[in-house]
């Protein structure tokens, strides 16, 4: 049921939710921007080349990005009006997005992981096992965390969404970011050492640098970290904002805390997310332009030096 207030000492809920408005409003232009700023790319990497798992994975994270930011925008800003029942499904379709997209990086990393280790059946074995623990437990937990009702709040004119959960939401919410994080610190340890140990190969057989193999654990390696750099600020801020006491603050700092975490959390999944896949197509584009220009050079100059003779002496 909606309710409707017009106390003056609900202004400070009324001018924060306005603050954290901008963030929100931020986060989706950072995704939307994102979008348009790699669509060239999108198009000659994805859209024109042969279709795989990979491809569906990157379309599906991408896109869903953009639906979830302007869910996000309507459900935030206090001038859209939104009835109970609309409120209720917008949040559900939001968390559940969350779940569903963090599966689907994991499944990403799942096959950057398995090409790394040469396509070890052992070592995709037990990521697939890792991966459908960690993901099954936490979608049970969402389960149970979406219960939560959104009831709509009207004051001074402003529309607002209060979330009415038991006391037990925020400790599975926080069990759900700590199997979320122990399994991005699995994948990041498993990247390291694979990668060290290739580098430590090259090494001794005199390929440190220039080897197609080296620059291309390279780009592994460097998208695996900012990927995982933005997860740990995401669930450091996540886990703790859980806090009672920072959660229905009204103190500018938190306020900040909670915008800030919008935002990234927006780049960890739509940007970072398909730039996982993006950086390596890329990688391999490049390979191939190389190795055409390559053949193309090679044609030229063994044409140069073979003679034609242009008439005959018989």
């Amino acid at each position: 049921m909606t309710a409707v207030s017009n106390d003056p000492s609900l202004w400070p809920i009324i001018s924060s939710n306005i603050f954290l408005s901008y963030w929100t409003v931020a986060a989706g232009v950072v995704v939307i921007y994102d979008w348009v700023l790699t669509l060239g790319q999108e198009i000659e990497l994805i859209w024109m080349q042969r279709w795989s798992l990979i491809t569906v994975l990157y379309l599906v994270i991408r896109y869903i990005g953009i639906p979830y930011s302007v869910g996000n925008v309507l459900e935030g800003v206090p001038s859209v009006p939104l009835t109970d029942a609309v409120s209720n499904i917008m949040n559900d379709a939001l968390n559940g997005t969350n779940v569903v997209v963090a599966a689907l990086l994991g499944v990403v990393m799942i096959a950057r992981l398995h090409a790394m280790y040469q396509k070890s059946r052992i070592m995709l074995i037990f990521l697939v096992i890792i991966f459908l623990a960690v993901n099954i437990a936490c979608g049970v937990i969402a389960a149970i965390v979406l219960k939560e009702t959104v009831a709509e709040l009207i004051l001074s004119g402003m529309y607002m969404c209060t979330f009415k959960n038991d006391g037990d939401t925020q400790r599975l919410s926080s069990i759900v970011w700590m199997l979320n994080t122990v399994w991005e610190v699995l994948a990041l340890c498993l990247s390291v050492w694979i990668a060290v140990k290739h580098f430590r190969d090259l090494r001794q057989l005199g390929l440190s640098s220039g080897s197609t193999i080296g620059d291309c654990f390279g780009v592994l390696i460097k998208s695996h970290a900012l990927y995982f750099a933005s997860f740990v600020c995401v669930s450091c801020l996540q886990l703790g904002l859980l806090s009672p006491e920072l959660l229905n603050s009204t103190y500018m700092g938190t306020e900040i805390l909670i915008g800030t975490l919008q935002i990234f959390l927006a780049v960890q999944m739509f940007v970072l997310g398909p730039h996982l896949i993006l950086s390596v197509r890329e990688f391999h584009a490049k390979l191939v332009a190389d190795s055409d220009a390559e053949t193309s050079m090679t044609s030229i100059v063994f044409q140069e030096r073979v003679h034609v003779p242009t008439s005959s002496t018989v």
